[in-house]
């Protein structure tokens, strides 16, 4: 059942209207005011109009007939106001208008014709159906079932977007609403570009958060490339109350799509260490690629700061481990013991433990010989504690052991009975650096068991003495004295090049790694080569400049050290401001706190505590403290290095005794005042004395052993 409905277009019943209030204007104004300016517009339209259609006329164009009609009422008008002004009286100025207006309604449709030449609908009778409006038409199913052909009437529904076609479409298990498609680009040979997520939300009538579009992962059989893609839309399982999540759905949904902060990943599984207290995530790329991954949107995701230091990422090949801390690990304190410090057989030694928990080891000897070390941080930072580690690692070892400090310190003082010499000043330090340098002669042309001479190493057989490690603190500050500064920078450069054929190794701690008065290029380029560098609360304006020092690139320099790594805050502070108490202050528990650097990677670590307030250091150290051999010891006495190194300058040992300027300023610099000469003697004689004593006491030890 149905009815015949003319319609008469909106446009076309404007512009008859126009005709008639046109009319009156025609008539009125040619005889009112021919030099009027409503005369003077209808002339100039006319005019102009005129003048198109004569160039349309001779232009010959393509379809100048529409035109000419569309400006054939104003050619007319121009016409008939011409007339108006020639002629006397109104009757025959109306009876034009009223002509030309009749004309206009009845040609005005043909106006509305198509640029193609085609004629618009005019008043074309259309069948209105009484009954309700049909379904559009499907598109092409190609044996399709229901889902996949409502799929695909959606997406033609919303204009294709991207210029993609839905080639499968499948249901999530579960979610009536989820599912997810496979589009191909309309034209073959194209990529699919253009296509986002609010596109495909607002055809599905979804938020765009619930849409994730996906590369195509090439597979037996499945095509893949730029012309495919793969788009979830998951509006169910965004509905879901978190307390429903399975692991992986939150995965899914909080942390693994397009935009989360480990993009492009699947969830594998979920564990807790109740004994470390920790909760791990494992998950996997999709596309077997490296994952990538952001620790403020993880920290985000789980409602956890940044700042606290809990979320720690590790990769291995395409997997990813996302470890959640219940404490930082570097807000802990370690205390030292004996089996952390006692080097296993590969020569390694813990030294405190890395932010995820594993221990941060340090070495004694490389492949290339012994070790060195480095230890940066400013006052207070925490080298005095490495030193104390590193000492009892080396006495633990078996090696030789000699401490220099640039000044006392209550720290170090308790290193004195567990190491084979202790000594302050710049004065000291020199000393102990000139031995050296003469051991390294001397091991030289020591004969080994097979009656051979080698360079030591790790696996060495029938050595014939024993390694030794020098440690200096706050080097660089003695590398400054105005009487020994330089030839302490001099004797440091020679250790560091030379120092491991002959066992012997350096670890001096200062405020800075970078080249500069103390550290030579060299000095620094050896320690690096051949130690295990540990930079402690570097402050953060300085931490570009010392990592550059060290060798890292700009991309691999870790962000600054927080204030503090305290999680909890305390309570109450509304108690407190109601009160006006004052707040507690910040713990400053960053002491012990910074970097190790292997290779290219810089893991935050928290050193050992050693010195523990009121407790002692023996626990950590042997029985036994490992001196140098009597023959080394003869051959230092020989060349003039090996006696008391605290008494002040000897005759001779810094240059002419005769020359009293020389005297005076070394005696001044040990501290004697104009004393120093009669001094320096009577330290001569003293350190006689000391040395016939010790060979007394090597021929007593000689006669009990016999």
């Amino acid at each position: 059942m149905s009815v015949i409905a003319w319609r008469t277009p909106r446009s076309v019943v404007l512009e008859r209207w126009g005709y008639v209030a046109a009319a009156p204007v025609l008539v009125v104004a040619p005889n009112a005011s021919s030099d009027g300016t409503v005369n003077g517009l209808i002339l100039t339209a006319g005019a102009a109009a005129t003048a198109w259609a004569a160039k349309l006329v001779f232009s010959a164009g393509h379809d100048i007939g529409r035109a000419l009609v569309r400006l054939s009422p104003l050619v007319s008008a121009l016409a008939i106001d011409i007339a108006a002004m020639e002629t006397t009286g109104w009757g025959w100025d109306a009876l034009m208008a009223g002509g030309w207006t009749m004309l206009g309604c009845l040609l005005s449709p043909l106006s509305k014709t198509s640029r193609r030449g085609r004629p618009a609908r005019v008043a074309i009778p259309q069948l209105v159906a009484a009954t309700p409006r049909e379904t559009p038409p499907q598109p092409v199913t190609d044996q399709a079932d229901n889902f996949l052909q409502d799929v695909r009437h959606l997406w033609a529904r919303a204009g294709m977007p991207g210029r993609t076609i839905v080639v499968h479409a499948h249901r999530h298990e579960g979610m009536p609403h989820d599912f997810t498609m496979m589009l191909r680009a309309s034209e073959e040979g194209r990529p699919i570009t253009g296509l986002n997520e609010v596109d495909v939300a607002a055809a599905f009538e979804v938020e765009p958060e619930e849409v994730e579009i996906l590369p195509v992962k090439r597979t037996p059989g499945r095509p893949s490339g730029p012309g495919w893609t793969e788009v979830h839309i998951t509006p169910d399982a965004a509905a879901r109350p978190r307390k429903e999540m399975t692991d992986a759905q939150w995965w899914d949904l909080k942390v693994g799509h397009a935009k989360g902060p480990v993009p492009g990943t699947k969830f594998v599984r979920k564990g807790r260490d109740r004994e470390r207290g920790f909760t791990y995530w494992i998950a996997r790329t999709t596309d077997g690629g490296e994952p990538m991954w952001s620790t403020p949107g993880m920290c985000a995701a789980l409602s956890v700061k940044p700042e606290d230091n809990l979320v720690q990422f590790f990769d291995d090949g395409d997997q990813v481990m996302v470890q959640v801390w219940d404490v930082s690990p570097l807000s802990k304190i370690y205390p030292a013991t004996r089996e952390l410090l006692t080097p296993g057989p590969d020569g390694r030694y813990v030294i405190g433990f890395l932010e995820n928990g594993q221990p941060a080891r340090n070495r004694v000897y490389t492949p290339r010989g012994a070790a060195h070390d480095m230890y940066i941080a400013p006052s207070g930072g925490g080298k005095t504690e490495l030193i104390g580690a590193a000492a009892a690692a080396y006495a633990n070892w078996g090696a030789i052991v000699m401490v220099a400090a640039e000044s006392p310190d209550g720290k170090t003082r308790r290193l004195a009975e567990h190491v084979s010499r202790l000594g302050y000043g710049a004065l000291f330090m020199v000393r102990l650096l000139r031995a050296l340098i003469a051991l390294m002669d001397i091991r030289g042309e020591m004969q080994w068991a097979d009656g051979g001479y080698h360079d030591w190493s790790p696996d060495a057989e029938g050595c014939p003495y024993l390694p030794l490690k020098a440690l200096l603190d706050e080097y660089l500050t003695a590398t400054r004295h105005p009487l020994y500064g330089a030839e302490i920078t001099n004797l440091a450069e020679q250790a560091t090049v030379k120092g491991r054929k002959y066992a012997i190794g350096l670890g001096p701690g200062a405020q800075s790694a970078e080249v500069q008065d103390g550290f030579t290029r060299l000095m620094a380029e050896n320690i690096r080569e051949n130690s295990i560098p540990v930079l402690l609360r570097t402050p953060p304006g300085r931490l570009v400049e010392e990592f550059k020092a060290l060798g890292f690139p700009r991309d691999k320099i870790p962000e600054p050290l927080p204030r503090t790594f305290t999680a909890t805050k305390s309570t109450g502070r509304f108690d407190r401001i109601m009160k006006g108490e004052a707040e507690p202050p910040a713990d400053p528990n960053t002491g012990g706190v910074g970097w190790i650097i292997e290779g290219n990677e810089a893991p935050r670590l928290r050193t050992l505590q050693v010195f523990v307030p009121g407790m002692g250091i023996d626990h950590l150290f042997p029985d036994l403290v490992a001196h140098l051999t009597d023959h080394e010891i003869r051959e230092l006495e020989k060349r003039g290095v090996w006696f008391d190194w605290t008494l002040p300058p000897q005759p001779g040992e810094f240059g002419d005794d005769e020359d009293e300027d020389e005297d005076e300023g070394a005696t001044r610099a040990s501290g004697k005042g104009k004393r120093g000469k009669k001094s320096r003697r009577r330290g001569a004689a003293s350190t006689a004395g000391s040395a016939a004593l010790a060979e007394a006491g090597r021929m007593m030890d000689s006669f009990l052993e016999d």
